[in-house]
């Protein structure tokens, strides 16, 4: 019953001619202005560009085939989902008892709880010889409770995101929200659809909004930003592995009495005015700027400036971002891309690399509320921890080495 997967009927799809047209159009007047004032992050790259629709076509078809591979693995609904359960915690198990017996490794090393004269653990009893055979094989164990512990927590990451990830897609469908809704059904006529579409793009706030201060829902969301040119193409630039999030669900609308049918208009609309905005060719609107995002609002938005981070997430209104404090208006040439740029190309690399940093921090992390704060807290303090613990190792580092000399 849901419209997501009837094509014909999606504005997003029927515009796929304008999309081009309008590229063409676009294209024609920045090469006009780039041999009037030189090139701009504007202009068309072709390999950017290329990626950008390859990444477009993706992700037209990835919410037909994602489901039904992600099916079977849904606890409660695929044959798989209770081994998907089982490996995740099993692998938890297996970790906190590796981080358990690093840190009792640790602390043999460091003399925690030992007699303060030769370093030998007291509360045992045992002898100066016993307490340095305990200690040389220290550094051995917790380097090996280490590598079990890494494994661990990335298979428990990455199973029990996926068991948390589709259940949560299962239950929260438009489908099933409708069968439970609250309110009669209100009808097709123009309020309720504009009531559709007001509601999705305050959802779509919000899920903008978390996608940034996230860092799992960032991972999906960072294809989106990881160019560095800004044009109509890149509005096409999506996210392909979007059943992987938790987002608030749009069928919360269907709760209401808007139509599941309602609900898919209301996104395709809410994309097909999202792509208009991709755009340098176009400075400022008028009047319209103060309620509608608009070409400026979102240049802010794909900007790496510091002023500009995790600014105007607003879709089709601005209001949100001025009601709830993340406006920003343009002042400075934005920078766009990301604070840290991935200098590929490569479509897989683009879909993925920021799961691939996840799960390389999370194998080098020593605690759970390390990793958890690696998945779930914002990119920005991943980027501060890590520097933060590169920092603390190489200060240790150095009072080894002067202890040593």
């Amino acid at each position: 019953m849901a419209a997501s997967t009837n094509t014909a009927k999606d504005p997003t799809v029927v515009a796929v001619p304008l999309y081009f047209a309008t590229m063409a159009a676009e294209y024609v007047v920045l090469r006009r202005r780039a041999a009037a004032g030189g090139p701009s992050a504007g202009d068309y790259e072709k390999r950017d560009t290329v990626a950008s629709l390859t990444m477009g076509v993706i992700s037209l078809a990835a919410p037909l085939v994602a489901p039904r591979l992600l099916r079977p693995l849904t606890p409660g609904r695929g044959r798989f989902g209770k081994a998907v359960v089982g490996v995740a915690l099993g692998a938890a198990a297996i970790t906190t008892a590796c981080d358990y017996v690093a840190r009792r490794a640790r602390r043999t090393q460091t003399g925690h709880g030992a007699d303060p004269a030769n370093g030998v653990d007291s509360a045992r009893g045992a002898n100066g010889v016993n307490g340095a055979h305990r200690l040389s094989r220290g550094p051995k164990l917790e380097a090996a409770a280490r590598k079990v512990a890494a494994v661990g927590g990335v298979t428990t990451t990455a199973f029990g995101a996926i068991a948390i990830a589709t259940t949560w897609q299962s239950r929260t469908s438009i489908d099933r929200m409708w069968k439970r809704r609250m309110m009669p059904r209100l009808g097709s006529g123009a309020l309720p659809m504009a009531l559709a579409i007001t509601g999705w793009d305050f959802i779509y706030y919000w899920n903008h909004r978390f996608m940034h201060e996230s860092r799992y829902m960032w991972a999906i969301h960072v294809v989106h930003h990881s160019s560095e040119h800004y044009n109509l193409s890149t509005a096409l630039r999506q996210p392909v592995l979007e059943s992987l999030g938790t987002p608030v669900p749009y069928g919360a609308l269907c709760l209401f009495g808007v139509s599941p049918q309602q609900v898919q208009m209301a996104r395709g609309l809410n994309l097909l005015y999202q792509y208009w905005i991709h755009t340098e060719a176009i400075d400022r609107v008028g009047r319209a700027e103060a309620a509608l995002n608009t070409p400026s609002h979102h240049r802010v938005h794909h900007g790496s400036n510091l002023r500009y981070i995790d600014r105007n997430h607003g879709s089709i209104l601005i209001v949100w971002d001025r009601l709830f404090g993340t406006f920003e208006p343009e002042k400075e040439v934005p920078l766009y891309g990301l604070t840290k740029n991935i200098e590929s190309f490569n479509v897989g690399t683009i879909a993925t690399h920021e799961f691939v940093s996840i799960l390389k921090d999370v194998a080098g992390s020593t605690s759970w509320r390390e990793r958890l704060s690696y998945v779930l807290r914002g990119p920005g303090w991943a980027d501060r921890h890590r520097r933060e613990v590169a920092a603390a190792r190489s200060d240790v580092g150095a009072a080894a080495m002067m202890t040593a000399a």
